[in-house]
């Protein structure tokens, strides 16, 4: 039996969620509309009329102080409701509040475990909306802002026919299916090549030919052919069997095109040469390098052999970083992607060594601009809602999981349309021992039990390996989507945490792309095998195939290897704690995954060929420097002034404080510098500052660099442009130089030259430049790389257009905080203070925020003087460790004018600067020497009693002694005698605060 119970506001209290709502419709869609008021609907299966009751009289599901409950229909916009649309999901769907109320109502009505398992509960939310003129309108604010059709259904009612017959038939979002011990066996041995290509994209297995051609052969091997008899199975591989080896297999597992074999010719150099692997040559190799180079001092411990890059902090504990993108599934839905994006890396600290504690996250996206107007593809969303949705899923994962995100930024380009871009990074924190040994190193033995804790497996997340592995289109599936469930994350987390402690397991990771495929096949690399029972993996419903259970990426699910003595503690601990475990088999010696449902063997795989058998790829790639022409800059009408204004409001320079504010960056209470900062916390800051441990003055700063426009140009120097901003943005708010690690995210267009991709020579021979330079730069700023991930097929097709995102790195870097009492924000802090600048400004506008804002192009793209760069940060770090640093901001997006303006805005200071006395280029314009993006430069504060020691810091190097800060309201930029531009701080802050101000 359905029940529907309803929940809304009572008449005396105001609907603060509606008028957001009602917002959204006229600023997104506009849409005439006069108010809208909610009401959640709770459809509970399994419960008598009379216990449903109960639940509503006793408060269970709703706070009977501000809301109502009713068993009948609720109608709180009365006779002025127009429409009412009600949006649910679809069956299968995670709904996090429904498992919820579920367990609530459960408790509160003392059900025995019987009655549990009958139970269910599924949400909705009902907007009744005055204003919309017509059905078609109701349509889409349905369709277009409240709900995804991807994964929810929606009602539409007139106001006229709700008020005849109010309330929906109830529904329940139920799969309704019987359990399968289905197992495919296609013909592989009797396909001809295009039948093996249909094949894979029927299953998306996203393999190519000579991958095709290389499972025949090896399923075609006399011996193993004999071997596989025994076991009942035949020659051809099972669905099972294919599908293991897809996700394995997959780029997005096995980075294929970085570990290519690559024919680089460089045309301007005019230079041949044979690169033997992206990963190993330039990423692997800088970081053994400068690991070599430290010697005594390394402070790494484990790097690209985990789930996170582990390195010492201080001589009690360890830190791991580990930095995910989720971008194919946020463009199809901007808030399960997202929000599974955040708790999956949340998920890989936790799965690093014996398992870490969890201290912040971090996150990055990148959009289209929320203003885009015109006819979207199909299948895309528009970016405004991809922004609100990714914002909200991040959100919900961090807030809900207790962890503060501290340190992120957005980035605008028409080109992310196609497909966003969504960065989520973790950091956590490790004992330096756990019982007796290193807390870094875990490894599964033969024996020990496969155990999966946490959330149950359902079709969410099918194929999300292999489908992030191409490129967007508008056939996508719907599957690889999953929405992660905080709540039930944490409470597994917590649990894993105690078994830690008691040393109740060997090793442990997480179940994050190919799900169980992945997790028990690597952990099994370890043991040497395994043996894994599918019928006993629990299921959030009946239905699935053995090879949908191998493979799917439903969340809150880690998998551990528990030694036999330590089984029955482990169980009794999960069921104290009421977090689901299961035992799934062993991991074995026999060299062997072999797969069982029921008392059939479904797949059986040599390890080896597993993990080693994927044929290497051998690629082309030719640079040739792309010709853009020089256009020169003209000065507005308005002058300086106003054009400083407007650079302040552009989107990519503009204050994010609308997302920020959305964040928890205060829980746990350890932050040092938060991501906003000045006297009224509208500054931006240049990276955040934590401390991990109170009862110690050490922190840890976090901070990053993303330069995709640059690209344009050339992504050697915007790869040296990310590299050096995340570095001179840690040491900018205190972090020791000497102490940085890396990770190192590639998001890029496909590389591979194919019919669809004719220029793809050439976008590999921009992923070959950028790794040569983050070789380079991360050797000459001694800042080894110790955990990184690429996303590779960041294109869209459909409706007769692709778009390919510009290809781009997020460089984030992870710093050692001597002694947080030093910390530096950029604000502007007392009158008197000297105004620095450290670095040289050269004539460097390609692809600069100046020229997007007044439309020339210049083939002059900011580059990196790695050598002079270097001493500059160790110079300020020594200042900022002696206390002779009051403020420090670097110059990026925008340049010195940019980070001037947010300097006197966030200390609502004014200064009185002379840009004469900046270290420059002979030479430049005004319009260069306000807005160039020369790279390494920072401005700094020093109070005057400071000035003898600040400036002996830097004998010998380039700084420039601007002016001082005044105690007016009044920022001057001027050049000599002539005043370029005078603004208030207010003004600047009005400008700078305007664009996102929502």
């Amino acid at each position: 039996m359905l029940t529907r119970l309803a929940v809304g506001l009572r008449p005396s209290v105001t609907d603060v969620v509606g008028q957001r709502v009602a917002a959204k419709i006229k600023n997104e869609l506009h849409l005439p509309v006069r108010f809208v008021r909610i009401v959640k609907i709770f459809t509970i299966e399994g419960l008598c009329e009379d216990e449903v009751r109960t639940i509503a009289a006793s408060g269970v599901l709703h706070d009977p102080v501000v809301q109502e409950a009713s068993l009948s229909p609720l109608s709180p916009g009365g006779a002025e409701t127009d429409w009412v649309v009600e949006i649910a999901f679809r069956p299968g769907v995670t709904d996090n509040e429904g498992r919820t109320a579920r367990d609530t109502v459960a408790l509160a009505l003392g059900l025995d475990e019987a009655r549990r398992r009958e139970l269910a509960v599924y949400t909705a939310s009902q907007y009744h909306i005055a204003g919309l003129p017509d059905a078609a309108a109701a349509e889409r604010v349905a369709v277009d802002l409240l709900g995804n059709d991807l994964l929810q259904r929606h009602e539409i009612a007139s106001g006229e026919s709700w008020r005849a017959a109010p309330g929906f038939a109830p529904k329940a979002a139920k799969v309704t299916g019987q359990a399968s011990s289905t197992v495919e066996t296609p013909d592989l041995f009797n396909m001809l090549e295009d039948q093996m290509l249909a094949l894979g994209r029927s299953r998306t297995l996203a393999l190519s030919l000579p991958e095709w051609w290389a499972i025949r052969e090896y399923f075609g091997r006399p011996g193993f052919k004999m071997r596989r008899v025994v076991w009942g199975l035949i020659h051809n591989p099972t669905d099972v069997e294919l599908e293991c080896i897809a996700q394995t297999w997959s780029e997005h597992c096995k980075h294929k095109i970085f570990n290519a074999v690559i024919d680089y010719r460089d045309e301007e150099a005019g230079t041949d040469e044979v690169i033997e692997s992206l990963y190993k040559t330039y990423i692997q190799g800088s970081t053994r390098d400068i690991r070599q180079a430290l010697g005594k001092d390394d402070f790494c411990l484990s790097v690209f052999s985990d789930n996170a890059g582990v390195v010492r902090f201080t001589e009690d504990m360890h830190l791991c970083i580990k930095v995910e993108t989720h971008n194919s599934p946020s463009a199809l839905d901007p808030y399960g992607g997202a929000l599974t994006g955040i708790v999956g890396v949340n998920r890989d600290p936790m799965g690093t060594g014996m398992g870490a504690n969890l201290l912040c996250n971090t996150d990055v996206f990148c959009f289209a601009s929320p203003f885009w107007e015109g006819q979207l593809p199909p299948r895309l969303l528009h970016p405004r809602r991809v922004l609100e949705g990714v914002r909200e899923g991040v959100e919900h994962g961090g807030n809900k999981s207790g962890v503060p995100t501290v340190n992120g930024s957005l980035v605008f380009d028409e080109r992310f349309l196609g497909k966003p871009l969504v960065f989520c990074g973790t950091v956590g924190m490790l004992p330096a021992t756990l019982c007796g040994k290193p807390s870094y190193v875990k490894k599964a033995l033969p024996g020990d039990y496969i155990v999966m804790v946490g959330g149950r497996v359902g079709k969410d997340g099918i194929h999300g390996a292999t489908f992030s592995s191409e490129e967007l289109h508008e056939g996508s599936p719907a599957t690889a989507v999953q929405i992660g469930d905080p709540i039930t994350q944490r409470r597994m987390y917590d649990f894993l945490m105690r078994a830690r402690d008691q040393g109740l397991y060997h090793a442990i990771t997480d179940n994050g792309a190919g799900g169980l495929s992945s997790s028990v096949g690597e952990m099994a690399r370890d043991s040497g095998g395994c043996e894994l029972h599918l019928d006993r993996v629990p299921l959030k419903y009946d239905g699935l195939a053995p090879w949908e259970i191998l493979t799917s990426e439903a969340q809150e699910r880690m998998t551990v290897a528990v030694p036999p003595e330590h089984i029955p503690a482990f169980m009794k601990l999960s069921r104290e704690m009421g977090v689901e475990s299961t035992e799934l088999g062993l991991f074995t010696n026999s060299g062997y995954l072999r797969v069982h449902y029921g008392n059939r063997t479904v797949a059986y795989i040599d390890m080896d060929f597993l993990h080693d058998g994927t044929p290497r790829m051998r690629l082309a790639a030719t640079w040739k420097r792309p010709a853009i022409a020089r256009t020169e800059p003209t000065l507005p009408a308005g002058g300086h002034g106003e054009l400083l204004t407007r650079m302040l409001a552009r989107l990519n320079i503009c204050s994010k404080e609308y997302v920020v504010r959305q964040y928890d960056h205060e829980v746990k209470g350890g932050s040092a510098v938060k991501p906003l900062c000045g006297v009224r916390r509208d500054g931006p800051s240049d990276g955040g500052v934590l401390r991990p441990d109170l009862s110690r003055p050490e922190g840890v700063a976090l901070s990053h660099g993303i330069c995709p426009r640059y690209s344009d140009i050339d992504t050697y120097w915007m790869m040296a442009a990310a590299i050096d901003e995340a570095v001179r943005g840690a040491v900018a708010v205190g972090a020791d130089p000497a102490r940085l690690a890396g990770v190192d995210n590639f998001c890029w267009c496909d590389p591979v030259e194919s019919e669809k991709t004719p220029d793809g020579r050439y976008k590999l021979a921009q992923l070959v430049r950028a790794n040569k330079a983050l070789a380079h730069f991360c050797l000459a700023l001694r800042v080894p790389c110790v955990s990184g991930k690429d996303s590779m097929k960041n294109d869209y097709s459909g409706g007769g257009a692709k778009i390919s995102i510009p290809p781009t790195v997020l460089f984030s870097v992870m710093g050692f905080v001597p002694d947080v009492a030093r910390v530096v924000t950029s604000d502007f802090k007392a009158p008197g203070d000297l105004v620095y600048l450290l670095g040289v400004t050269r004539a460097e506008l390609g692809a600069s925020e100046l020229a997007g804002e007044l439309g020339f192009t210049s083939p002059d793209v900011p580059q990196v003087d790695a050598v002079s760069a270097r001493e500059r940060y160790r110079g300020l770090h020594a200042a900022i460790r002696q206390g002779l640093v009051s403020a420090c901001h670097d110059c990026s997006d925008g340049g010195l004018a940019v980070a001037l303006a947010e300097m006197a805005l966030a200390g609502r200071a004014g200064a009185d600067l002379d840009l004469a006395a900046a270290p420059a280029a002979p030479g430049l314009t005004d319009l260069e020497l306000l807005y160039s993006e020369s790279q390494s430069r920072l401005v700094v504060t020093v109070a005057p009693q400071h000035r003898a020691a600040f400036e002996a810091l830097f004998a010998g190097q380039a700084v420039g002694l601007l002016g001082a800060v005044t105690d007016g309201d009044v920022l001057i930029l001027r050049r000599g005698d002539a005043i370029l531009c005078a603004e208030t701080p207010d003004a600047l802050a009005q400008a700078f605060k305007s664009t996102l101000d929502w």
